[in-house]
Parts: structure tokens; C-alpha cells; sequence
């Protein structure tokens, strides 16, 4: 007997997690956009040993 049927929990679950891992996926890209912007507008200098904020 082949267990080929998928149960309506599964395409609900499976659905949720592709909606999850595409919010996850443009955070990540989002991220990695905003990093990229401050790294080549030479905003990620540190400031002096001395220099307290």
C-alpha cells in the first residue's frame, strides 16, 4: 500500500514554511544589502583607540 496522499496538514505546514523562508530570505538579503552599502560608503571606521563615545 503506497502512502502517496498528502493530508490537508501537510499542504498547510508546507505552505507556512515557504511563506516563512521567503521573509527570512529578504531580511538575509536586506541585511546583507545595508552591509554592503556602509562598507563601500567607508562608514565602517572605527573610531581612535583613545576616543570614548
Amino acid at each position: 500500500m503506497a502512502l502517496s496522499r498528502q493530508h490537508e496538514l501537510h499542504k498547510r505546514r508546507f505552505s507556512r514554511n515557504l511563506g516563512l523562508g521567503l521573509v527570512l530570505g529578504v531580511l538575509v538579503v536586506l541585511f546583507f544589502g545595508l552591509t554592503l552599502v556602509k562598507v563601500t560608503n567607508g562608514n565602517a571606521e572605527l573610531p581612535p583607540a583613545g576616543e570614548v563615545r
